[in-house]
């Protein structure tokens, strides 16, 4: 098998190479709902009409980052991207080509004043902070390989990986060396990731599995998404090294139906690697057999938490149910049962490659390795990054960020969806890690990153939050199922003039009955964001029921809605 990988990559980089420029087009969902997909045949059919298709190569690539700036365009070598590219100024980018191939190009036919093109560079060299500042192992194909085409991947490495633990080690190495690299769960929780997958690989059963949970539900949030999209294969070849180290020969990679696009390109991948032998009956011509599906979802948010997931991929009603026992003990079909997210599952070929001390040495003594975060909100770039962690809010909402626009000031920073919490602005130095964002009332979460200035209500966000949670909640559990109800019909009164002193004491109380009784982490975080809100927005707070305001002019009480 490793003879097979050298040589499709020998192949795939010698066709590279017969091109002298290659032309990428962002085809992931945010620049396909700006039409990039007419782009890319708009510069096809133009590099065709050049006569420069022998020289030319145009692929379809995964995300590229600045989504604030799509659709995009980069052009190698070079590494010049182009953002803000329309169907009508995009055939100009093969002309810049053209006009240093004079001696191939065709003459162009006479054509409308083209609009011009803004560029970033995306090259280290040059002072763009935005991908200076970030690091990347989970997305470092991303925007670099067509994600429907497996020579694409190989030819970066990809399933050598796996070629590696199959002929080489032994599944207690495997897991030896994710124990070593602190590589923690990026869903949420951050549950080590070694301990996890020791423990399925002692629980003693004739048959286990491996669920990527890629239910990414939280608003606001596109980080798996993007990866699914981009590089479906590194999520697949993850998979399989963890049914090697567990002993599990099924998995399922759990999907909500509302990502078509990443659910597609995982299906063409793994039928991909059914072919090539990287997926189904002795694997690399081992004893070792894996096979992958895809489940789709329904979209409910409570099926992000793993027992309510596995439910689902039952084709049961997705609740969760009570602990222990834990999924690593009996968890689908009562089976040992390992569950990890997208983002998780896409560290452990680069993890396997390099070694687990190679992940351990980025980031900070407990948390190891980088960060996807969807950054999104009243920040400049909007877009997918990865950072390091330890690397500071500043850092992320300034530098990469660019800033707040409109010359407005920082109010407050979202992190975890509606399981976590608001970060006040005088918080900026805190690094970005587990245990730093936990103590300031929030957590890491899948990666979502809301950006807020002083134009955002912060009871009007704990409110919208808040009825977030009230209408994903299974209804299982009575805390959950009324006390966020109760806690929303609050919020409400807050917001609209109504309450009395008294209504925010309740408030709090519902709070601490509905976190600490709650059956599932839905319930049991759902007041996160009042909470912090409380902590460093009481003002706020006060101002709605004392005074009958809102101090950023969003909420209309009252004494305004009788106007």
């Amino acid at each position: 098998m490793n003879e097979e990988l050298t040589r499709i990559t020998a192949d795939e980089l010698q066709a590279r190479q017969q091109y002298r420029y290659r032309i990428n087009v962002c085809i992931a969902a945010g620049c396909l709902s700006t039409h990039s997909d007419q782009v890319q045949e708009t510069i096809e059919a133009r590099v065709k009409q050049r006569g420069l298709d022998k020289i030319c190569r145009v692929r379809g690539v995964g995300c590229m980052g600045l989504c604030a700036a799509g659709p995009l365009v980069s052009v190698e070598p070079g590494e010049i991207m182009y953002q803000a590219v329309t169907p009508e100024n995009a055939s100009v980018i093969v002309d810049q080509i053209a006009a240093l191939e004079p001696k191939i190009a065709q003459a162009a036919p006479p054509q409308p004043e083209d609009e011009p093109i803004p560029e970033v560079t995306s090259r280290p060299t040059v002072a763009s902070p935005f991908f200076q500042r970030q690091v990347k192992i989970v997305l470092e194909n991303s925007g670099k390989i067509d994600p429907e085409r497996i020579e694409d991947y190989i030819a970066e490495g990809g399933y050598s990986a796996l070629v590696k633990v199959l002929t080489e080690m032994m599944p207690s190495d495997v897991i030896e060396q994710v124990t070593k690299s602190g590589l923690r769960g990026r869903g949420g929780a951050g549950y080590p990731a070694g301990l996890k997958w020791s423990t399925v690989a002692k629980a003693i059963s004739n048959e286990k599995y491996v669920i990527c949970n890629g239910d990414e539900g939280d608003p606001g949030a596109f980080m798996d998404r993007s990866v699914m999209e981009a590089d479906p294969h590194r999520i697949i070849e993850g998979m399989v090294i963890a049914g090697y180290a567990i002993g599990a020969e099924n998995g399922y990679v759990y999907v909500r139906a509302e990502y078509p696009l990443a659910v597609k390109r995982l299906q063409i991948a793994i039928r991909q690697a059914q072919k090539m032998g990287f997926l189904g009956r002795s694997i690399g011509g081992t004893t070792f057999n894996f096979h992958l599906e895809v489940r789709l979802g329904a979209g409910a948010f409570v099926c992000g938490e793993e027992t309510a997931l596995m439910a689902s991929v039952q084709g049961r009603r997705g609740t969760p149910r009570s602990r222990p026992p834990y999924p690593a003990e009996s968890g689908l079909f009562n089976k040992p049962t390992l569950v990890n997210n997208v983002e998780t599952f896409a560290n452990i070929a680069p993890i396997l490659r390099n070694g687990g001390a190679w992940f351990a040495g980025i980031g900070t003594d407990k948390s190891k390795g980088t960060k996807v975060f969807a950054l999104s909100g009243n920040v400049k770039n909007i877009g997918l990054i990865e950072v390091p962690m330890g690397i500071t809010l500043r850092e992320i909402v300034y530098d990469i960020g660019g800033g707040i626009p409109d010359g407005r000031h920082l109010k407050a920073i979202q992190t975890g969806g509606p399981s976590g919490g608001c970060i006040s602005a005088e918080y900026l130095n805190t690094p970005v890690d587990f245990e730093s964002l936990a103590k300031l009332g929030s957590i890491m979460g899948s990666g979502g990153m809301i950006i807020m200035d002083e134009t955002s209500c912060m009871v009007d966000v704990a409110k919208y939050f808040m009825e977030f949670c009230m209408s994903e909640s299974c209804g299982k559990c009575v805390p959950c199922r009324v006390g966020t109800k109760q806690m929303h019909d609050l919020l409400v009164k807050i917001t609209t003039g109504h309450a009395t002193l008294d209504d925010l004491a309740l408030l709090e109380e519902l709070c601490d009955v509905v976190r600490n009784t709650s059956l599932c982490g839905l319930g049991q975080s759902a007041p996160n964001t009042v909470l912090s809100t409380l902590k460093y927005f009481r003002d706020e707070y006060l101002a709605h029921i004392i005074e009958k305001r809102c101090p950023a002019g969003v909420c209309k009480m009252a004494k305004e809605l009788v106007r």
